[in-house]
């Protein structure tokens, strides 16, 4: 094996680029995979622009499909040439949080222990590489069955497990109105989410009409464009009164309102946004405190085992989001991947990062 590698390196605000680093080696409890599918995602996004502070110099990316390459002393039941799929969010499994099941708060009371810069401040390298460190690996290498190509599961690291957690966490029920402002790729997934959940309409709402189209083709119900109508009276009157669950996927004071004021009373605001600055609730949104809203939160849930979990609905036909891989890239034009995928170029939705 080779002694340096390609990686995208961050150096500083929309500083960033391939640069030739040395393989990292295995420590106890970890595993070395060669890097075979990965992407770019919102959260890379904000980091090359400086608004999600990261270490100069970290290795970005946290959706990665691969092969074992080597094994530290301690993982056991794996093989190196194992084909594998690791979550963004790479959760001890031995903490309080994780022993709770709360994986994505593993970090024992710290934050939660990511790849890539997922976490602020993350000191993990990522995966937009030709090969990566995977921590804490026996609880986070997820085997990927023979019939599943990389392009089937890559999407299930981060923005399918986020998601979906959003109609988990509220949690959907059978015959739920579900809206979901914001479809891009995390919406669209939450949208699929309710869906799967039992929802039995599930409006999606955007500004912008290309994803709202693609959201169609995907199965949404509904979908409602700020600019063309008001928003809130077509939610209300499509659902006789109000959304049972509204999730909220961008991370925008204004749509986290849209939610609140779409809502019915005894509804459910599942937030699957980051937010930065003062996140304000208006008294009249929810009842001035009387009307039973419920206001949930979710980080994306990591680990073998919720990867397995979302493989199977890969495996046995229920979802396919092969769709929504729409641009594909070599790793050494990066650069221009970034770009197409920021300036939301061509009707992108999420690229696919291959190594060659």
């Amino acid at each position: 094996m080779a002694q340096t590698m390609r990686a995208n390196v961050f150096r500083d605000v929309m500083r960033f680029g391939i640069e030739e680093v040395p393989v990292p080696t295995p420590g106890p409890g970890e595993a070395l995979i060669r890097v075979t599918l990965t992407t770019i995602c919102g959260t890379d996004v904000h980091i090359v622009k400086g608004e999600y502070p990261v270490r100069p110099g970290l290795i970005i990316g946290h959706e990665p499909v691969g092969v074992i390459e080597a094994l530290g002393p301690g993982v056991t039941g794996y093989e190196v040439g194992d084909r594998v799929l690791v979550g963004a969010v790479t959760p001890c499994g031995q903490c309080r949080a994780c022993l709770s099941a709360q994986w994505a708060q593993c970090g024992h009371g710290t934050g939660y222990q990511a790849i890539g810069g997922w976490r602020f401040g993350n000191t993990i390298n990522g995966v937009q590489a030709e090969y990566a460190i995977v921590p804490n690996a026996q609880a986070n290498l997820a085997k990927i069955p023979d019939e599943l190509s990389d392009e089937q599961v890559v999407l299930l690291a981060d923005i399918a497990s986020t998601g979906f957690s959003g109609a988990e966490s509220a949690p959907v029920r059978i015959g739920d109105a579900v809206v979901v402002f914001a479809q891009g790729p995390i919406g669209l997934c939450a949208s699929i989410g309710a869906r799967l959940m039992g929802a039995a309409l599930v409006i999606g709402v955007d500004t912008d009409p290309h994803r709202l189209e693609f959201a169609k083709r995907m199965g949404v119900d509904v979908v409602l464009n700020p600019n063309e109508c008001d928003v809130i009276a077509e939610i209300k009157k499509l659902t006789d009164g109000g959304a049972d669950v509204a999730i909220e996927a961008l991370g925008l004071q204004q749509t986290w309102e849209n939610c609140l004021r779409s809502l019915r009373p005894g509804g459910v605001l599942s937030s699957l946004g980051v937010y930065s600055g003062k996140l304000q609730i208006p008294y009249e949104t929810f009842g001035a405190g009387l009307a039973d809203i419920k206001i949930v939160t979710t980080l994306c849930p990591g680990g073998k085992e919720r990867m397995r979990r979302l493989m199977e609905m890969v495996r046995t036909h229920r979802v396919d989001l092969t769709p929504l891989l729409t641009h594909r890239f070599k790793l050494d034009d990066i650069r221009e991947a970034y770009e197409v995928f920021m300036e939301r170029r061509n009707g992108v939705m999420k690229v696919a990062i291959t190594p060659n």
